[in-house]
């Protein structure tokens, strides 16, 4: 695992983040132990107490439990709802713009989908 550079978001959150990111690629599989905090510290040379937000904010958001004296376990589930939420996160972040200035420079629907086919982002038989 390694966090990206992004000097404007807390390390906490590119830590949860770069975990989110490993839960949806399997890297850690539902019901799963993932890395301790004590070994994410080491491995990313950040302070525990940092690697000890991340995991709870994931906790919080009911990503991980907590199995007592093991450890940390992926939720059942958790990758079904980052899913959802990056699903939503991306229409509203990226598609909505889009489609906004897309209407501002009068682009018609069979326009933005050429586009986006002629950049190679979807595959015709899907």
């Amino acid at each position: 695992m390694f966090l990206p550079q992004d000097n404007e978001k807390p390390i906490y959150l590119q830590l949860a983040s770069a975990i989110k990111d490993d839960i949806l690629s399997g890297i850690f599989k539902e019901d799963e132990q993932i890395i301790s905090t004590t070994e994410l510290s080491i491995a990313l040379r950040i302070n525990p107490a940092t690697a000890n937000k991340a995991i709870n904010l994931l906790v919080d958001q009911g990503l991980l439990y907590k199995k007592r004296g093991l450890g940390m376990f992926v939720t059942p589930g958790a990758s079904d709802k980052i899913f959802s939420l990056r699903k939503e996160l991306f229409k509203d972040d990226f598609v909505l713009p889009l489609l906004k200035e897309a209407r501002k420079i009068s682009l018609s629907t069979e326009q933005i989908i050429e586009i986006i086919m002629k950049e190679g982002c979807i595959d015709e038989s899907d």
